[in-house]
């Protein structure tokens, strides 16, 4: 009898902005079904202490199983069971011992879909997704910020296929449907290399077009609200034009996505290549990079490891959050619906950095008290010189997706942060953090 089977479980309930219990995410629309259930999600990124520490004892274990079924229900006989060794700080690595279940899909149905960046953060979740709805996903990635770790569980599957290549050099593939995400996003991650950010935004998606073009795939690239610049418009719509720096620290991400939307127009007015641009706004959940200089890993790894919290400016810029679930919901909407102008996808709850700051604090306080954790001291918030050309203020208009796609976030920034610390949580207690 398994642990979950032998002891009483109290789930941990996950409310959506009208305080209704979310238990799937996605929808049925557009003749495209992208349902799956939330359990099934989770069972793939939140794994609380998903290593069994060497010599542990049966307790530890069962406890160990207990809190993961909090989160995943039954699936945790999908886990891996890597050993850890802390004596000589190394793991022994295992695959799954069954692949998570998938839709089986008739032939007419299932399509073949390639996504670029797919062991990314944002490809990652969108790659489980696929694949859990019984489609045929290769990714292509050359794992400068992404990691063969956030879809190792689908490697060996007949439906997945895992390709280590770079988007600037051409790629030939049979597909159905390209999902654009290969790009450094991050502000670290896309200013160490300048001219390699702008050849991936350029000739990466040059390529990739031209793919779409010879196979007749659907193509969509996600693009950003780095095109708007440090808007003048509040919030920003899909028409404003932007106010962008061509010459500063950004410019090389900035200009390369606003160069990769004119490259996609450009092949669907002369080529007519079926394209959708998705202008994602800040995005946060699991498996983000925690050192990527993001406001929102950077603050929850620094609650929890008791440092001090780094507000760069005076915090009083803006910046509206959406969980990674709701920006799958839509990138997929958006992918099967006939929309081709540009669409926002992001979350319209804008807050200052400031007050951003706190509110991951007090739900870093709030886990560690529901896990019997007491903190040494509270952790304070610090204010450091702004960065050059940050946006002071950024929010989308999400009315066009609310219109074209029926789609608006559900997740509230509250409920998406308690996931992410745990997820973070579970990752230093393992000791990968």
């Amino acid at each position: 009898m398994s642990a979950q089977e032998s002891l009483p479980i109290s789930p941990i309930r996950t409310l959506d902005k009208n305080g209704n219990v979310i238990t799937s995410v996605g929808f049925q629309r557009f003749g495209f079904d992208c349902e799956v259930p939330l359990d099934v999600l989770r069972s793939l990124y939140l794994r609380p202490h998903y290593v069994v520490t060497a010599h542990a004892e049966k307790d530890e274990v069962e406890e160990t199983e207990i809190e993961h079924a909090k989160f995943t229900g039954a699936y945790a006989a999908y886990q891996s069971k890597s050993i850890f060794h802390p004596d000589t700080q190394s793991i022994s690595y295992t695959t799954l011992s069954r692949f998570p279940p998938v839709k089986l899909l008739p032939p007419s149905q299932r399509k073949r879909i390639l996504v670029t960046g797919g062991a990314g953060f944002v490809g990652s979740h969108l790659v489980d997704r696929l694949m859990i709805l019984g489609h045929e996903v290769t990714v292509l990635d050359n794992f400068f910020t992404g990691s063969k770790t956030t879809v190792s569980h689908w490697v060996g599957h007949p439906n997945f296929e895992m390709v280590r290549h770079d988007v600037v050099e051409p790629f030939m593939i049979e597909c159905d449907q390209i999902y654009h995400l290969a790009c450094p996003a991050s502000p670290p991650h896309y200013q160490f290399n300048a001219v390699k950010t702008i050849k991936t935004s350029f000739m990466g998606t040059l390529n990739m077009l031209g793919l779409a073009k010879r196979t007749k795939a659907r193509f969509l690239i996600s693009s950003t609200s780095e095109v708007y610049g440090d808007p003048e418009v509040h919030p920003q719509h899909e028409d404003y034009w932007g106010h962008v720096n061509p010459i500063g620290p950004r410019a090389c991400y900035d200009e390369g996505k606003r160069v990769a939307e004119t490259l996609a127009y450009g092949f669907h007015r002369q080529d007519g290549v079926d394209i959708r641009v998705a202008r994602i706004f800040n995005t946060y959940g699991p498996r983000m990079n925690p050192f990527d200089g993001r406001v929102v890993s950077n603050f929850i790894v620094q609650a929890l490891r008791g440092e001090d919290m780094t507000v760069y400016g005076d915090g009083k810029q803006t910046r509206s959050f959406q969980y990674i679930h709701d920006l799958v919901d839509g990138l997929i909407a958006l992918m099967n619906s006939d929309e081709t102008r540009p669409v926002n996808l992001g979350n319209g709850d804008e807050f200052t950095i400031g007050d951003f700051a706190e509110l991951v604090r007090e739900i870093v306080e709030k886990v560690q008290r529901e896990d019997g954790v007491e903190p040494v001291r509270r952790v304070n918030i610090v204010y450091k010189p702004m960065p050059a050309d940050d946006p002071q203020k950024r929010r989308p208009d999400t009315t066009r997706a609310k219109q074209v796609l029926d789609w608006q976030p559900r997740w509230t920034v509250r409920m998406g942060l308690e996931e992410m610390v745990r997820y973070y949580k579970a990752k230093m207690i393992e000791g990968s953090l």
